[in-house]
């Protein structure tokens, strides 16, 4: 039988390493074991559909061999003392790499969306998710035995284990995507029961109070027939020579009964999905700033920024927008001395998740020509200054 490689993965995700992990970004414990539990199959499956594509299976064997030797020690390292921003930053370049900008976009709104998550904070975990992956497909396959061939079997032997491993509501938000292709035939077969045994308990569910009351009409219309006066049973002497036309009845109802209570149970006691409110930042005000909503907006007007600029001329557009969000960040930094050690710990945390997602576009601008001269002295502070908020 082949190995459950997901089951194998969540044994380095303990409750207590995700617990450290959703501190370190200001998440709920909760929130972040929901991402755990839908990413590892949607990262799995996204790996088979890459090593099912001509050239794809050397990819992932690269990448696997890059994490060879590692999960133990990225295993403590995530949850841990490591900066973990920088840890989702690598990780998050491995996924682009792998997946392309495209289909990792789609992923990280998926994540996001099914678990009430913001972008950001999705994309981090992913990112400090995937070498976990990784490293758990290299320590199955050692060095002798890792190849296409081999990696590609691997990969596909899971395919049923994703597929029930994926809720269907999530699995539906990457419907049509690539990252399922290699499983698209196991997903559409569970969601289908999936949706089957969903409509079976709502109809009990909505029909319960129906059920209950045909069922005591059935019962008390019995007992009415067991009840009649003597008499008139006598005068049906024929009836009572042939008792087993009834007997059902008595077999029949408690049955009814049975069944009715056992489908009210699992269709009132079925877990709905949990979408976790937003991070609050009401706790970060100090002399009348509210740091939280400083910081978030600087960091999506840095973001927006960013993202605008493709040559010399956007990025001089955006040379004023940049240096709007650098003010912004800067009012935050000068009243970190302000903010308690508590208050410290949870402006880190919202600051960390927008690294994995600035750093990329950080080298990204700075990559295309004749920008990094005009803009280069800016993001360097931003990222001097950053660097220092993502410190508790």
């Amino acid at each position: 039988m082949a190995v459950n490689l997901i089951g194998v993965i969540m044994q380095y995700l303990t409750p207590n390493r995700i617990g450290r992990i959703a501190a370190a970004f200001n998440l709920d414990s909760k929130s972040a074991q929901s991402v755990a539990e839908v990413s590892i199959p949607s990262l799995l499956a996204g790996l088979a559909s890459v090593a099912s594509q001509p050239g794809g299976a050397q990819k992932v064997v690269d990448a696997v061999r890059q994490h060879a030797g590692t999960l133990d020690s990225r295993s403590r390292a995530i949850g841990g003392s490591t900066n973990q921003a920088v840890l989702a930053d690598k990780g998050t370049q491995w996924l682009s790499s792998l997946f392309g900008d495209q289909n990792q976009a789609t992923l990280t709104g998926a994540v996001a969306k099914f678990c009430g998550l913001s972008q950001a904070a999705s994309e981090a975990l992913l990112g400090l998710f995937f070498p976990v992956v990784l490293g758990t497909i290299s320590k199955q396959l050692d060095a002798s035995s890792l190849n296409g061939s081999n990696l590609t079997r691997l990969l596909a032997s899971q395919k049923d284990n994703v597929a029930a491993a994926l809720p269907s509501g999530f699995a539906d938000l990457l419907r049509g995507t690539e990252l399922l292709g290699a499983i698209s035939g196991a997903a559409g077969e569970v969601s289908a029961a999936t949706n089957r045994a969903s409509r079976v308990a709502a109809t009990a569910t909505n029909g319960g109070s129906r059920a209950a009351t045909a069922v005591t009409d059935q019962a008390s219309r019995a007992a009415t027939t067991a009840t009649r006066p003597v008499s008139d049973a006598r005068t049906r002497a024929d009836s009572l020579t042939a008792p087993a036309s009834f007997n059902w009845l008595y077999w029949i109802i408690p049955a009814l009964i049975l069944v009715a209570l056992i489908a009210w149970f699992f269709a009132s006691n079925r877990p709905g999905q949990i979408v976790q409110p937003p991070v609050t930042t009401q706790s970060l005000t100090v002399g009348g700033v509210d740091v939280g909503k400083e910081i978030t907006g600087g960091l999506e007007n840095l973001r927006t920024a960013l993202e605008g600029v493709t040559d010399a001329d956007s990025a001089k557009a955006a040379l004023l927008k940049l240096q709007d969000a650098k003010g912004q960040i800067d009012k935050v930094n000068g009243l970190i001395g302000q903010l308690s050690p508590e208050q410290r710990k949870i402006l880190a945390g919202l600051v960390n998740q927008f690294m994995p997602m600035l750093n990329p576009l950080f080298d990204k601008v700075l990559a295309i020509p004749d920008v990094a001269e005009l803009i280069k002295p800016t993001i360097d502070g931003l990222r001097t200054t950053l660097a220092a908020l993502t410190v508790a």
